[in-house]
């Protein structure tokens, strides 16, 4: 899942950057007002972290203008700002949560975790198609109650695929939740790292669960 993080303070932002990486995000750092817009306006992103005041274009002005180009990416805003007046002006300008400077990391998790949930299929932190179940908080995938190791960047690849599945997803859209905006969508990557997937989750079993729809892209199916 892919994130932008607007937030001027670069030593909080290569915090945020470098935990949500952990975790197995592909996370896009702005580090001013202008910036921020300019990529939540640009590219394409499952989830905005964004600091109020910043440089050249504060927060909320950003947040508001990306609801009036009907862009409804969740946005959890991050900032010292922590009045209930601050908080009720964020939420009304539409933000999805907020939570106030310092905060702990494992919450702010929590809450993108929770946010991700909404817009999902399944609505926990466990996700199923058919014998294959990935567990969103543990990192984990299983078939048939056999744990599977992945990558970080195949386990992405899969969560993607199995938030939406029966859902058929191009190779474009894959690398533009997988990798950050500078990555080059022209290359054979995608089509390699599903392979290694199959390789990994299909192999030896008679229901392949990644399936290539030719010209188009891959799709889970949940029978």
């Amino acid at each position: 899942m892919r994130i932008l993080v607007v937030e001027d303070e670069k030593k909080v932002a290569s915090f945020i950057k470098k935990g949500l990486e952990e975790e197995y995000y592909s996370v896009d750092v702005a580090f001013d007002g202008k910036e921020g817009l300019n990529l939540a306006l640009s590219e394409e992103y499952d989830l905005i972290i964004l600091d109020l005041m910043l440089p050249f274009k504060d927060g909320l002005s950003i947040l508001k203008e990306i609801r009036e180009q009907k862009i409804l990416t969740p946005v959890i805003i991050l900032t010292a700002r922590d009045t209930i007046q601050d908080k009720v002006t964020g939420l009304d300008t539409g933000a999805d949560d907020y939570l106030a400077k310092p905060f702990s990391f494992e919450e702010l998790l929590a809450r993108i975790r929770a946010i991700l949930r909404r817009n999902s299929v399944e609505k926990n932190n466990i996700i199923r198609a058919g014998d294959l179940i990935l567990d969103t908080q543990a990192h984990k995938v299983f078939r048939n109650n056999v744990e599977i190791q992945l990558t970080p960047k195949e386990y992405a690849i899969l969560e993607y695929l199995m938030r939406n599945k029966n859902r058929v997803i191009s190779r474009t859209k894959l690398s533009e939740h997988i990798y950050e905006f500078h990555f080059d969508p022209g290359t054979n990557v995608i089509d390699v790292y599903i392979n290694k997937l199959r390789n990994k989750i299909d192999k030896g079993y008679e229901k392949q669960m990644i399936r290539t729809i030719r010209g188009v892209g891959y799709l889970i199916k949940d029978d």
